[in-house]
Parts: structure tokens; C-alpha cells; sequence
């Protein structure tokens, strides 16, 4: 099967050499179309010619009509079926496309596409994802298999939409002709979108471009279905570049249904890396006898969870050396330390937010996320303080604790790939 295109949008806020310097910048990162939208640009603010040198072009009408420049350019013309009012395009150049204002039936949504399109069109459909179930998945899933019974392979696309809809995009993204991706940063074009970086990681891998994508030990085994890792500001983690493909960072707010999302993933997911803040919330969802876990592996018709973090705890409670520990936090990766502790004899104090009143002195674990601004308080005494995150939250969290006046140490590598090792061997199971 053909790969889906990966298409990123230009963002609004980049015009003239800078539209031409984001357009070299996602070619080199695996982008193979630019998508401009007359929505997000007026016609003098983008060299229609220019960019279409870098990347094929995709131009999309969105109220403004598309100025007669970018349509020459365009290797793609995206018109939308209602508003457009006249379909017309170049030769081979038409997508035809459809945005839904709410989920629909399979048979609602043919019903949209009983139009006349040029031969060689292209077919976008777009739905907001609605109610998480597998019930919602499955009609997707069926108007996706159904258009392409209409129109043809290689000829539709179909994309869910919301704060919850990325897991179901790259389900569909697997059939679709176009992927529309982001390729990171603050912005994106649509929510719901998959980072760039994971879709080429999995093509590559699917194409066997990159037969060996993972420095973890061997033991791939034959388990089908979807990995990821599920949790909130969550674009830098490297659960991607480590963990067999597909693998898809699942980045959703925190007050988001997750229970809803993980059971209605199951038939296309076999496992996933939990991170904060869902660590407790899905402990209790699959009735764990744990107070907190990060990693559910897929039986059958049900979800099995575990906490590998206890491996990352021991890695890091080891390598502070200390007997008694103070730890700043008490969610789920308090948990796992608390357990490790409890194992190996070591007194640990756990301190939220609201009890910090005066400075710390010793060996402590900061587990707070980085979002999570610390209390005004806190202040440490010649204190040594593991940072259990990694990479950019990670030195935020570090240049944090010399401010304060405590000496960080940068742990959470150690942590990250101690309990990345265990999810792997789980994941390796999953029926």
C-alpha cells in the first residue's frame, strides 16, 4: 500500500522569504505537499510560484477565492463541495472536499458525495470526531472503506477532528491518500494532528527504510496494532524514536475523557506508555490494585496495566545514593518512588505544593511537570535534586532548581529508558 502524502500547512504568520524558508525546512523534515489556505493568507502576502519550486503545492479555498496565481501553481486545488458553488479546477488538479459540522452516519456521509466530480478528483472528508467510542471509530473506519469503494484507492481521504481525534486520524491515515500532519510548535492548522516526525518515523518503518528503528533490546514478535504514549505537553517526548512503529504521541488536555478514548482505541491500539496527568485517573479505570501505572498492554477485549516507572525509580533513588529522600510531588511518579522506597528501607518524605514553607536541605526528586509552576516557597539549602524529565522540560526544570539554590541532576534519561526496557518486553505480549 501507497503511503498517504504528508501535507503540512503554512502557518499564518509567515509570509514572503520566511513562507519559502518554512517551506525548505518541512521538505527536509519529510513533508511532500504545502498546503496555503486563503483563510490564513491574502493572495500578495505569498509567492504562490515560489513555493511550489520547494514543495508541490496544495492551495485550498476558504471564503476568499483562490487567486488565479495559486491555482496555476497548485499541483492541487481544494474546493469545498457546499460552499464552493462551482468545482472548477484545472485538469487533474481538483480535491474535492467536505467539512461536516457534526459526526455522521456512514450513510449520511455518502449521501454528501452524490455529486459529479471531474475524473481523477481527489476526495477529502472531514468529521468532528464526536463521543470517543469504538462505535464512532467503526463508522469512520466504514465511510473511509466505503468512498473508496465509490471513488476508488488512491483517491480519498478522511480525517476525524477535535482534542481527541489524532489517534483516530492516524488509524485512517494508514488508507488515506493525504495526511495532514504539523510539523510542531505552538501552532497547527487543524486539532487533532499528528506531528510530522511520527508519521515519516512510521512510513519509514513500513517501507523498511529503517529496518532497525529502536537501540531497546530485540524481541519485536508479531503483535499487531498501534503503540503510543498518551498524556498532556507531551511533543518533546522520545517515546517515538525508541519504541517500535507505529508509534503515536497522543497529546490531549488534561481534563480530557481518556477512560472513554483508551477503551474505544482497543481494537486498534495493543499498548501504551501513560504519562502525566493520567497516571492515576487510568490506574483506577482498570481497577489496577496500583495507586498509579504507565503502561497498558492490550487482552483481547480489555486492558491489562502496569507501572514500569518502579524500574526508572530504582534507577534513580540508586544513583542519588542517599537513605533519606525528600520528593516534591505525590502523582503517579510518586507512586512508583514510594514503592521503590518502601522495597529498599529508604525514608522518604513527600511534599505538595501547599506544605513547602521553608528550604530543603539533603537529596530530593522533583517530579513535578514543567507546567506546573512550583510554589513561591520553595527555596533549597546546598540540596541535590534529580530531575526525573528529559530533555527541554527537563533543563527548564534544572535552571529552576539552581534559581533556588539546589544543585540538579539530570536523571531522567536513566528513569526514561529503565522503564522503557519493561514496557517493551510487555508490549511484546499483548493478545
Amino acid at each position: 500500500m501507497t503511503p498517504a502524502r504528508r501535507v503540512v500547512t503554512l502557518p499564518p504568520s509567515l509570509r514572503g522569504p520566511d513562507a519559502l524558508r518554512f517551506a525548505a525546512d518541512a521538505r527536509s523534515r519529510g513533508a511532500d505537499v504545502l498546503e496555503v489556505r486563503t483563510d490564513l493568507h491574502p493572495a500578495e502576502a505569498v509567492d504562490a510560484a515560489a513555493l511550489s519550486d520547494i514543495l508541490e503545492l496544495l492551495v485550498s479555498e476558504r471564503g476568499t477565492p483562490l487567486p488565479p496565481a495559486w491555482v496555476a501553481a497548485a499541483r492541487w486545488v481544494d474546493r469545498d463541495v457546499v460552499h464552493a458553488g462551482d468545482l472548477a479546477a484545472p485538469a487533474g488538479k481538483l480535491l474535492a472536499s467536505h467539512h461536516a459540522e457534526r459526526p455522521l452516519s456512514t450513510e449520511e456521509a455518502l449521501r454528501l458525495w452524490d455529486v459529479p466530480l471531474p475524473p481523477g478528483s481527489l476526495v477529502k472528508h472531514i468529521e468532528p470526531l464526536g463521543q470517543e467510542s469504538r462505535e464512532r471509530i467503526s463508522v469512520l473506519v466504514e465511510t473511509q472503506a466505503r468512498l473508496r469503494a465509490r471513488f476508488g484507492d488512491g483517491r480519498v481521504t478522511v480525517l476525524a477532528m477535535g482534542p481527541t481525534a489524532l489517534p483516530v486520524r492516524a488509524v485512517l491515515a494508514r488508507r488515506n491518500v493525504l495526511d495532514y500532519v504539523a510539523v510542531g510548535g505552538d501552532w497547527k492548522a487543524a486539532p487533532g494532528q499528528r506531528l510530522l516526525a511520527d508519521a515519516v518515523r512510521e512510513t519509514r518503518a513500513l517501507t523498511r527504510e529503517d529496518p532497525h528503528p529502536s537501540p531497546l533490546p530485540e524481541g519485536e514478535g508479531a503483535s499487531t496494532g498501534r503503540l503510543a504514549i498518551l498524556g498532556t505537553s507531551i511533543a518533546h517526548s522520545r517515546s517515538p524514536r525508541i519504541h517500535l512503529q507505529p508509534f503515536d504521541r497522543i497529546d490531549i488536555p488534561e481534563d480530557a475523557p481518556v477512560e472513554s478514548l483508551v477503551d474505544a482505541l482497543l481494537p486498534h491500539y495493543r499498548g501504551f506508555a501513560i504519562t502525566s496527568p493520567f497516571k492515576i485517573r487510568l490506574a483506577r479505570h482498570t481497577g489496577s490494585p496500583l495507586d498509579a501505572i504507565n503502561t497498558l498492554v492490550r487482552r483481547r477485549d480489555r486492558w491489562e496495566s502496569f507501572n514500569t516507572d518502579t524500574a526508572g525509580a530504582r534507577t534513580v533513588l540508586e544513583r542519588l545514593g542517599a537513605q533519606e529522600v525528600f520528593v516534591l510531588g505525590d502523582g503517579g511518579a510518586s507512586a512508583a518512588i514510594r514503592v521503590v522506597g518502601s522495597e529498599t528501607g529508604r525514608q522518604l518524605r513527600f511534599l505538595r505544593r501547599a506544605e513547602i514553607s521553608g528550604p530543603l536541605s539533603g537529596s530530593g526528586i522533583w517530579t513535578w511537570p514543567d507546567r506546573i509552576t512550583p510554589p513561591d516557597a520553595l527555596r533549597f539549602e546546598g540540596a541535590r535534586v534529580a530531575v526525573i524529565a528529559y530533555g527541554a522540560p527537563a533543563r527548564r526544570i534544572a535552571t529552576e532548581i539552581t534559581r533556588r539554590g539546589g544543585t540538579p541532576l539530570l536523571l531522567g534519561a536513566a528513569w526514561f529508558i529503565a522503564q522503557a526496557r519493561q514496557q517493551r518486553a510487555l508490549w511484546e505480549t499483548a493478545s
